[in-house]
């Protein structure tokens, strides 16, 4: 079965309203689908499978805070097409996307069960995590949930929070790791590299005539690691690459605007165009500037050195969980 997104309820009855299968379902914002969300998400699979149902994910967009109190809302750890992809890939069937706005705002608990997990969805089983809270002013939470599921011949079940070196995993504890550039410690609880993702797009030119050539990536995802040097991955061309990737104003060359600029071990190619995405392992330094450019040329041999250095360790590393 392929995967698909449907945007509101009336698109999901048109899609599959003469389809009664029964559905489980998870609920929540699923930002940067992390370690947490991946339980969830692995339980709703597993209950479809018994049930010979469909898996659901319900997911919200805009994120709730951007219309409840907008100056507390997040900077998103991926888009909306990012998370859709990342829902897809746990092997969930469809997701369900709900505008945020006044209608669902003001939707009671009772309603929202009522009109969207049993009326649209089909729902027989819910999966939601312990702080779950849904409806108007966050009045439902787990015990309403489970009262209404009683009402309307549903299961549901809470996970309890993924615990990782004593941090519990959450998308809010996500986001504090990438702000302080602490990326080895935001994949751990993503349970792989924070990502980002966007097109190629043109540079400045001095990197490839003064320095070595590299890729800028423009990006529309909303948070960025903290300005700084890191041992990446890339993936351009459909290829997968090791590179060092520089977050920053390039106070060198004078300094500007924030840009994601990646050096590619052994590349040659000429690509200029095209989709882009860097995968951040480890922080080596801060951003600094440099007397001119040929210090900046012997920095960043010193970092490829780093980062290969790595990067042999990680998959020594690989190599060895793979034959325990």
């Amino acid at each position: 079965m392929a995967f698909a997104a449907l945007h509101s309820p009336q698109e999901w009855r048109h899609r599959f309203g003469a389809d009664k299968r029964p559905a489980a379902v998870a609920v929540g914002n699923f930002d940067g689908v992390h370690l947490g969300h991946r339980e969830i998400l692995d339980r709703v699979s597993q209950d479809a499978v018994q049930s010979n149902g469909r898996s659901v994910a319900i997911t919200f967009d805009p994120h709730p805070l951007r219309v409840l109190r907008p100056a507390q809302a997040p900077p998103l750890l991926m888009t909306l097409p990012q998370r859709l992809a990342a829902i897809e890939a746990e092997g969930i069937d469809a997701a369900l996307v709900l505008e945020f706005n006044a209608t669902l705002q003001h939707m009671s608990p009772e309603d929202f069960v009522r009109e969207i997990l049993i009326e649209t969805l089909n729902s027989r089983s819910v999966v939601v995590g312990e702080n779950f809270r849904f409806g108007y002013g966050h009045a439902g939470d787990v015990d309403l949930l489970i009262e209404l599921s009683m009402e309307h011949d549903f299961s549901v079940k809470c996970i309890p929070p993924v615990v990782r070196r004593g941090t519990t995993v959450s998308s809010t504890a996500i986001r504090n790791a990438v702000r302080e550039g602490a990326v080895v410690r935001a994949g751990r609880m993503l349970g792989r590299p924070f990502t980002l993702g966007g097109e190629i797009q043109p540079g400045h030119g001095q990197g490839r005539r003064v320095l070595v050539p590299t890729l800028n990536l423009r990006t529309e995802q909303e948070l960025l690691p903290k300005n700084g040097v890191y041992a990446t991955e890339v993936v351009v061309g459909g290829q997968l690459h090791r590179a060092v990737t520089n977050i920053g104003v390039r106070p060198t060359f004078g300094g500007g605007d924030i840009s994601v600029e990646s050096f590619i071990f052994d590349f040659n190619s000429d690509i200029t165009a095209g989709p882009m995405e860097v995968r951040f392992w480890r922080r080596l330094r801060d951003e600094m500037k440099f007397p001119g450019p040929e210090e900046l040329r012997r920095q960043i041999q010193r970092d490829e050195r780093r980062a290969r250095q790595f990067f042999r360790l990680l998959d020594k590393f690989s190599l060895k969980k793979q034959s325990a």
